[in-house]
């Protein structure tokens, strides 16, 4: 696949999906579903065109482990940033609430980033192990196993960190918010360097997994491709 290809597919899967995150709070109690069900029809879209990552923190692991090279990670974070601000936009015109990602009521600075970094953690390991790992190289549940991950974690942490477990969604949740008046910039930290914290040490879990696999762009395209 081109690199146009992959950056437009990143594009469309990464707005559909925070379009979902920038309205589902209307959804009450139900909106960690939501987000895991777009996440996995957004992933078997994509997954055999871009890789389906739609998650700067996903990009930056799958760099990490030599599944991509840094050139393609800027400009997948490029494209993913872009969606998000897209996304929150669209939503706040449709809606009028921007819809910002926070810490809950009362919870500190720590218990949030600590969230954030494990879940996010938890997410890249299981995009490791269900679309970079020879094991289980065509396998079909890819991709309920990634929303199924991410929806597990917003039913368990949302009220803690908010659950954004993306840098893409901080930022653009955050920018909109505080552009349309009704946020602040005091968070943003902790959805940026939780979630890249949390890839590194998921790149690094799945390293010692796998310690004799390697994984370069040559022995993994092919399953990133098909699956992730």
């Amino acid at each position: 696949m081109t690199l146009m290809a992959k950056l437009v597919t990143e594009l469309v899967g990464s707005f559909v999906f925070m379009t979902v995150i920038a309205l589902s709070g209307g959804i009450g109690s139900l909106a960690p579903l939501a987000i895991g069900l777009a996440l996995t029809a957004m992933v078997y879209m994509g997954g055999h065109v871009s890789g389906a990552h739609y998650n700067p923190a996903v990009s930056l692991g799958l760099f990490l482990r030599k599944v991509i090279d840094a050139r393609t990670m800027a400009a997948y974070w490029g494209a993913q940033i872009l969606a998000a601000l897209l996304a929150f936009t669209f939503a706040y015109l449709l809606t009028g609430r921007a819809a910002g990602v926070h810490p809950g009521s009362g919870v500190s600075w720590l218990s949030a980033l600590a969230a954030e970094v494990v879940f996010t953690a938890a997410l890249v390991t299981v995009i490791f192990n269900v679309a970079a790992t020879r094991a289980t190289a065509g396998n079909s549940f890819y991709g309920i196993a990634i929303g199924f991950t991410v929806a597990a974690g917003a039913f368990a942490v949302g009220p803690i960190s908010g659950a954004a477990f993306n840098p893409a969604v901080g930022i653009g949740s955050t920018l909109v918010g505080v552009v349309a008046g009704h946020g602040s910039w005091a968070d943003l930290w902790l959805y940026i360097v939780g979630p890249l914290a949390g890839a590194a040490l998921g790149a690094g879990i799945h390293a010692i997994q796998t310690p004799a696999e390697p994984v370069t762009p040559e022995s993994s395209e092919r399953r990133l491709d098909s699956a992730v």
